[in-house]
């Protein structure tokens, strides 16, 4: 079975590029094993319908976004099925996080679509040519992370602790490569 971790959003607008740098730290903080499956941390960026082949090629499938909802403070997290996205939460807020929704939607009216959950935080900026995350943000991700290390333990993955980056240092890092 492929298991696919995808990371969602655009880097240049703060916090709107978490999950993209989610994905990132955790490909760089773990090392995953697995008797059988194959686990990839994938940068979907704000690529959206192109992501399409890569989707349908996994058995099941986690997109890391930020998302708005209701009655929620940034840093605020959920972990929800794709085909239950509670009434209280919504897509909405930059163009990716429409194309994205748009994207799952297209595939599952294809028949393609694996079983999709969506692991989502609250962001505080959405600012553009800013690469620092809000401090509400960079305490949401430690849910983020459990969540996704015990979703991944409960389909039969152990990790190992390998490195200690944070997510703002994944974010530096990425600015630094854009000079």
């Amino acid at each position: 079975m492929k298991i696919l971790v995808l990371g969602i959003g655009n880097v240049m607008f703060g916090d709107e590029g978490v999950g993209v740098h989610f994905v990132n730290m955790l490909r760089q903080n773990y090392s995953f094993s697995h008797e059988s499956d194959e686990l990839d941390f994938v940068d979907g960026g704000t690529l959206a319908m192109t992501l399409s082949p890569i989707i349908t090629s996994a058995d099941k499938v986690v997109v890391v976004d930020c998302i708005s909802a209701d009655d929620a403070v940034a840093g605020d997290a959920f972990f929800f099925d794709y085909d239950a996205i509670p009434p209280k939460l919504s897509w909405s807020g930059s163009a990716h996080e429409v194309e994205m929704l748009e994207t799952l939607q297209f595939i599952e009216l294809s028949g393609d679509l694996p079983p999709t959950k969506i692991l989502a935080i609250i962001p505080t900026r959405i600012e553009p040519m800013c690469f620092s995350l809000s401090d509400e943000v960079k305490n949401g991700v430690k849910l983020l992370e459990k969540t996704l290390l015990d979703y991944l333990s409960n389909l039969g993955f152990s990790y190992q602790k390998i490195s200690n980056f944070s997510i703002q240092d994944i974010a530096n890092d990425f600015a630094k490569g854009m000079k």
